[in-house]
């Protein structure tokens, strides 16, 4: 029986698949060849089965790594497609999608942004407005801005998508929860908190009811609720809930997988903010050589290596070790995200953290003011990390007697973190403290009393009479009570 065009089609592009599939390229590679020329000679240079062929192409280039033929035939499977059909037709949409998915693949993100765009305009002008594939759309481009700390952009686009596949998946269905899990994730990026955890607590529910326990996306959500109490300074909440998704994870895909050191690294910064130096240090020494082995040295996961084992080393006074480490991940940072970037602005006030110590204020106040500008931008003015760098910038113009330059920043920085996290959380207790120091070094004792007070019932309840930042409080309020007994 003679095969018809159809049949031969597809017989080419499954024996490719399986010969793809058993790590024989140089015959899946000719099984596409032969479909594309099978297609040209068939129908001629212009037709959708040549459209295919080139974009199998494309894809078998890419998962070889062959970025530069992908990228051509991506391009002119795109070009033949807006050749053979008018501009606003539902495979120009494909093939845009796929070109812009390959760029984003390649860190090329100012050029995916405007194929993106178009791809939506396309699927909301051609399909119903409440259609899975604008859905589809609206998350990728949220996805590119939230990676660009476009925020709120992202917020906006999420938040329909959900609404979206919530009335016509129901709202008991993986893809719900998956885009619940990302909402979240962008109110915990605005320190939207009290936002954010309802949506992960939903998601885990729906993933637990429809997956089982034992599923990678079970374990995807316990990390991204202990993340969030790690946030909000709930310290024992998170590490129980870390070590539930550590365990899942190990168990489903082994120690040496890319979410493995995801959590890993989580588990590590719930050390750090504990005091928990010791065991932070050998975790995070671990993430950075596996992220190293499975990603290759110049990846956005090895520069957060580098900067939490800097954060890491300045905590333990060795700042020689931090400034190796902070020159190490914003060489990387620069690279692949550029200078507008969220993770730049962390490196410059890193940056500035280390000149500081070195007793170089104006270097120290030059980075910081370039962080603050960065942050105000991408997060606005009430964001934890604005709150951080005002607290630094004080610091620094403390340092250079600069007092009336530092006290209205200790005072934002306490007000912001008030709004934010409020009056239990460690990071509230450190303002107190910083404004109480100023205000003691300023011989302004009344004042500064109870907020050592304050700030030292705080992290004795939260971290524990050992943990190094109660006992530096208690050393200040003890060195206070002892100005105040040799006035007396």
């Amino acid at each position: 029986m003679d095969l018809s065009d159809d049949d031969l089609i597809s017989s080419f592009v499954s024996d490719a698949q399986f010969y793809q599939a058993q790590g024989l390229y140089d015959q899946t590679l000719s099984c596409y060849i032969q479909c594309l020329e099978f297609s040209k000679n068939r129908w001629g240079e212009e037709h959708p089965a040549v459209v295919t062929s080139l974009n199998n192409l494309a894809s078998f280039y890419y998962s070889q790594g062959r970025n530069g033929l992908a990228e051509y035939f991506y391009v002119k499977s795109l070009e033949l497609t807006r050749r053979l059909w008018v501009a606003e037709h539902l495979d120009v949409a494909t093939s845009l999608n796929n070109l812009a998915s390959f760029y984003y693949s390649q860190g090329r993100y100012s050029e995916v942004e405007p194929l993106y765009i178009e791809v939506l305009v396309i699927r909301r002008k051609l399909l119903a407005a409440e259609h899975l594939d604008v859905a589809t759309s609206l998350k990728n481009l949220a996805y590119l801005y939230c990676f660009k700390s476009k925020y709120s952009e992202a917020e906006t686009l999420y938040i329909e998508a959900l609404a979206i596949k919530s009335k016509l998946l129901g709202k008991e269905h993986p893809d719900v929860a998956t885009s619940l899990n990302k909402l979240a994730e962008i109110y915990c990026y605005q320190a939207k908190y009290s936002e954010a955890e309802p949506l992960y607590i939903e998601a885990l529910k729906i993933r637990c009811n429809l997956l089982g326990e034992e599923h990678p996306d079970v374990a995807n959500s316990l990390n991204n609720l202990a993340t969030l109490y790690c946030s909000q300074g709930k310290y024992n909440e998170a590490e129980t809930l870390y070590a539930q998704a550590l365990a899942l994870k190990c168990k489903l895909l082994g120690e040496k997988h890319r979410d493995v050191a995801t959590i890993f690294n989580n588990l590590a910064t719930l050390y750090r903010y504990q005091g928990r130096y010791r065991e932070a240090r050998l975790l995070f020494t671990q993430v950075l050589a596996l992220r190293r082995k499975l990603l290759g040295e110049e990846h956005r996961d090895v520069a957060v290596s580098l900067n939490n084992l800097a954060a890491l080393s300045y905590s333990q006074g060795m700042y020689r070790e931090a400034e190796l480490f902070i020159i190490q991940a914003g060489s990387i940072i620069k690279k692949l995200l550029g200078e507008e970037h969220i993770d730049f602005a962390t490196h410059l006030n890193n940056r500035a953290e280390i000149c500081r110590f070195q007793g170089k204020y104006q270097q120290a106040e030059q980075f910081f003011m370039q962080a603050l500008a960065h942050k105000r931008k991408l997060l606005g003015e009430v964001h934890p990390d604005v709150a951080n760098i005002l607290n630094n910038l004080a610091v620094v113009y403390y340092s250079q007697g600069k007092f009336s330059e530092a006290e209205p920043l200790f005072i934002q920085a306490l007000a912001i973190i008030r709004q934010l996290l409020g009056e239990e959380h460690p990071d509230f207790a450190t303002s107190l403290n910083n404004l109480a120091f100023f205000y003691y070094s300023q011989g302004r004792y009344s004042e500064a009393e109870p907020l050592f007070i304050q700030a030292l019932d705080i992290l004795e309840r939260r971290l524990g009479t050992n943990h190094p930042h109660t006992f530096s409080v208690h050393y200040n309020l003890a060195d206070l009570h002892d100005s105040l007994n040799s006035e007396q």
